[in-house]
Parts: structure tokens; sequence; C-alpha cells
């Protein structure tokens, strides 16, 4: 029997710092699962919600500009910080962050404390 990993970290004290991640590769059966979460087809759906890589020729999540932090996954809604597909996000988003910490959250809430501000947006860009 796995054991449970404890989780250190709360999503919900975040501003989806995760979904502005510049390369969140889509796979096959991300594509169908957003094609029938929005009722299109398999090329409408990547039309409309993705982009193709230019190198690796893979698909990846389209982005939009973000109050916070420049630009966002297209599927984060603004005012409430939420994914508007999460019962159909892609693999990628369902793995993260994968461990029992995640860094962002780290940083959010040391810089949340030391500026004794519970209100901060800490940011950060994914810029090399």
């Amino acid at each position: 029997m796995r054991k449970k990993l404890r989780v250190l970290y709360n999503c919900s004290n975040c501003p989806a710092w995760c979904c502005t991640y510049p390369r969140v590769e889509v796979n096959d059966p991300d594509i169908e699962r957003l094609a029938a979460f929005f009722g299109l087809s398999r090329s409408a759906t990547i039309k409309k919600h993705l982009r193709k890589d230019s190198e690796s020729g893979r698909f990846l999540l389209r982005q939009r500009r973000d109050d916070y932090f420049d630009h966002a996954c297209k599927f984060l809604d603004k005012k409430t910080r939420m994914c508007k597909v999460y019962h159909a996000r892609p693999l990628a988003c369902r793995r993260y962050p994968g461990t029992a910490r995640c860094g962002y959250y780290d940083f959010l809430m040391a810089e949340r404390d030391r500026q004794r501000d519970d209100s901060l947006i800490a940011t950060t860009d994914h810029r090399p």
C-alpha cells in the first residue's frame, strides 16, 4: 500500500502561479478530454485552444494577458484565479507540482509573512 503524501501547500491561497508556465504540453488524451468538455471536434479544439510549438511540434495550451503575471493559461479565470476547465484539465496540470511542496507557495508565504500582508501577490516570471 502506498503511503499518502503529506502536502505542504494550499492552492486556494495562491494566485495560480502554476497557470503561468509558458509551455504546458497537451497530449492526445488531453485533447480528447478538452474536445468533449467543449463539445468540439479534435481539430476545432486544437485551433481554438492550443498552439503548436515550432521546435518540438507538440501542442501547448494557449495563453493570454494576465493582471498579475503578464501571461497565463487561457483557461484561468482572471477573477476567481481558478481553472475554468478543471475537470478536463491536461495531465501536466493534474500532476503539478508532483511533490509535497510547491516552491512558489513557499516563496509566497514567506513574502506575505515578511511584508505582513496576507493578500500580497508576490510576482515572478518564467523567463530564463
